[in-house]
């Protein structure tokens, strides 16, 4: 078995995501500082699954999981979504707040996809190495889903941080921050996890989930465009 290919496998879908958003930007970032933003994304992966072991636990016992869809519901909310959001917030503030260069509204959302890209690499590895029997099909399923799931929840995080930064500093635009990327995240991992308490049920949530994830990117697209326009517009005003 070729475990170059399998990492390559692993990392590809993040990277390519990484470009397109960079080549997106009317402003370019300093590659370094988007290195940084990426390691952060990365870093933070252990201290969450810690985080998240420890809610685990506390939720369903040491060696228990969810065995209802309530409970999977409540495992995509509190288990992963809160989680993971709010490390990536923290991640961003501290990429942010010094940073020179933070001078764009697209910026918000450069910055938060690097993270959460560097945070799903690492997720990708961690998955693709722990099913080497059937590498291939779970590199496609999240290559398609998994990963463009984590993109979509960094631009709605970076839309956001940049409006309330840029535009609009109120008390809702401040809770959005935060708010939209974990109920995206959270709907996206109920609908995936349904399966593991019914097969059926779970046949028909990833349809649902197909759409859902359809509907995600195209609001998140909308923020992006949104965030480009305000730049344009300002530079030709």
């Amino acid at each position: 078995m070729n475990y170059l290919i399998i990492l390559a496998a692993a990392l590809l879908p993040a990277i390519v995501l990484w470009v397109y958003v960079q080549r997106q930007d009317p402003q370019p970032e300093p590659r370094n500082w988007l290195i940084r933003a990426t390691l952060y994304g990365v870093g933070i992966i252990f201290p969450v699954a810690l985080l998240e072991m420890y809610i685990n636990t506390a939720l369903f016992g040491p060696d228990g999981g969810p065995a209802t869809l309530l409970g999977t519901t409540v495992e995509a909310f509190f288990v992963a979504a809160l989680p993971e959001e709010s490390f990536k917030l923290l991640a961003l503030w501290l990429v942010l707040r010094k940073n020179p260069y933070f001078d764009e509204h697209y910026d918000g959302i450069v910055y938060a996809v690097c993270i959460g890209l560097g945070f799903a690499a690492i997720e990708n590895v961690s998955y693709l190495f722990e099913n080497t029997d059937a590498w291939l099909s779970v590199a496609i399923s999240r290559a398609l889903l998994a990963v463009p799931g984590h993109y979509a929840f960094a631009v709605m995080m970076g839309y956001y941080y940049s409006l309330y930064h840029f535009v609009d500093p109120s008390p809702r635009t401040a809770a959005c921050i935060l708010l939209v990327p974990v109920v995206a995240h959270g709907i996206y991992d109920a609908l995936a996890l349904s399966g593991m308490v019914s097969p059926m049920v779970g046949s028909l949530s990833f349809f649902v989930l197909v759409y859902f994830c359809s509907k995600m990117h195209k609001f998140a697209r909308s923020k992006m465009l949104a965030q480009i326009k305000r730049d344009l517009d300002r530079h030709s005003a």
